[in-house]
């Protein structure tokens, strides 16, 4: 439980759980790098305790009997980009293999690993970890596999999420699954979220969907009610966006969806953001990064400032003395500056391609669809064209914009359907654009497919190359 429990192996896991239960080994998934009083205490009440983890990892290892963290200077697997779940998967491909070459499978079925893809695709695309390499393998396969329908827990939510016409991507597992099957573990239990991916009931899966669907909405409630007081506190108190780190603290936030609201800051003032939830003189939150400023090494270096803290180059957990807010904001302030250049706090985007209007085609989109999965090292392409004219224009589900445009002074002159999403719908819309940075997709609706542009960027200027 993330607010009664907090983060990773606790002692009280080994003293009320473990030991009372007469288990005797432990396994951890996407945890436990750090946990070296619990497997101490576990090692003393003569349990065995496996790590598996990907986060950044102190010098000195805890005493298990195995860790399992690419991120070890002694690793030679060369993993670097494995989300947590993949370190399990891996664990799980070699002790089958340990296991068949003891004789083991010889007179019971060999579990076929290929079935359980769709849980590592979606703990690796929602932990947003790159794209490449393994996690490409297994992202790609994982799709197919929940694509499929087999398990009822995912049919179930893709369903609540009205994903029955189309099959399954990235971005629907990144902004439809997983937030809410993370909905689970930040505003009740995320016992839930494991009793939907493991029933075999259809029935049941439906119930647990409803369930975590609201979850996910009174989550957004909270979170927009936290974003909407950081706002308007940053807009009364000016001086604090001249800094290049944003660290706020406060004793109502709820603590489960801090991470949501520091990428969001982030998203808007670009720039490291630390949140914090203050009770009994302790602070407890999470941090973000932009990519060039490596977030778990700026909090190592102010580490005398903090409880605890653990994570990676752009997300983090901590805990810290309330009295010592002041000085970790000022310490984390000059440590950010030291490692930054100006240059850093300016976010670009990123331009693949010159796209005209009259280039787009069927087989184009098809091609780019190939190039799935996309995703954090694998990015979606993104174009640009100019000269725009807006032809229409209309508000869809409150915070989504439907335009109809085309290209002044081209012939054949093409219109082309676009969609803008979480824009401001008060917000005014030009009649022409200088240009615009999009992405091109197939928009399937019942059974139908036509082709569309995903606006990223309207621009009355000209938009920076990266």
């Amino acid at each position: 439980h993330r607010s009664k429990e907090g983060y990773g192996l606790q002692i009280n896991h080994i003293t009320d759980e473990a030991l009372p239960q007469g288990i005797n080994l432990i396994i951890t998934a996407d945890c436990g790098s750090h946990s070296h009083d619990a497997v101490q205490a576990a090692r003393n009440a003569g349990i065995d305790v496996i790590i598996t983890d990907h986060h950044n990892i102190p010098e000195k290892l805890p005493m298990a009997a195995a860790v399992l963290n690419p991120k070890r200077l002694d690793c030679p697997s060369g993993f670097n980009y494995l989300a947590g779940v993949g370190v399990s998967f891996y664990l799980l491909i070699h002790l089958r293999k340990h296991l068949r070459d003891k004789h083991f499978w010889h007179n019971r079925p060999e579990p076929n690993l290929r079935n359980f893809c769709d849980l590592v695709a979606l703990g690796t695309i929602a932990d947003i970890v790159p794209l490449v390499e393994e996690n490409r393998i297994f992202a790609k396969t994982g799709i197919k596999v929940i694509n499929s329908g087999n398990r009822p827990g995912l049919k179930a939510l893709m369903q609540v999420c009205g994903m029955n016409a189309k099959p399954a991507n990235t971005t629907d597992i990144a902004y439809r699954l997983a937030p809410r099957l993370n909905a689970a573990g930040r505003i009740a239990h995320a016992k839930t979220a494991v009793d939907l991916l493991t029933t075999q009931n259809y029935e049941t899966a439906k119930q647990i969907s409803g369930a975590l669907n609201y979850m996910n909405i009174k989550r957004q409630a909270i979170e927009n009610e936290i974003l909407k007081e950081i706002k308007t506190y940053l807009k009364t108190n000016p001086h604090l966006l001249e800094q290049k780190t944003i660290v706020l603290s406060h004793h109502g936030w709820h603590e489960g969806v801090l991470g949501i609201v520091a990428s969001r800051i982030v998203e808007k003032y670009y720039r490291p953001v630390v949140l914090l939830t203050t009770k009994a003189g302790v602070g407890k939150g999470s941090a973000r990064s932009v990519p060039a400023i490596d977030l778990y090494e700026a909090l190592l270096a102010c580490a005398s400032s903090i409880i605890s803290f653990g994570g990676h180059s752009m997300a983090a957990g901590l805990k810290i003395k309330t009295e010592k807010i002041d000085r970790f904001q000022k310490h984390f302030e000059n440590t950010v500056l030291a490692m930054a250049e100006q240059k850093d706090f300016t976010p670009e985007i990123s331009i693949d391609c010159q796209l005209d209007f009259n280039t787009i085609s069927a087989d184009l989109i098809d091609e780019l669809e190939s190039l799935e999965p996309f995703g954090s090292g694998n990015p979606e392409p993104l174009f640009r064209a100019e000269n725009i004219e807006v032809l229409s224009s209309k508000i869809v589900g409150k915070t989504h914009r439907r335009l109809v445009l085309r290209q002044s002074g081209r012939k054949p002159n093409k219109t082309v359907d676009a969609i803008q999403f979480n824009i401001d719908p008060r917000a005014p819309l030009e009649e022409s654009y200088s240009q615009i940075a999009f992405r091109v997709r197939w928009n399937r609706w019942n059974d139908k497919k036509t082709e569309q542009i995903v606006i990223e960027e309207l621009s009355k200027d000209m938009i920076k190359w990266a």
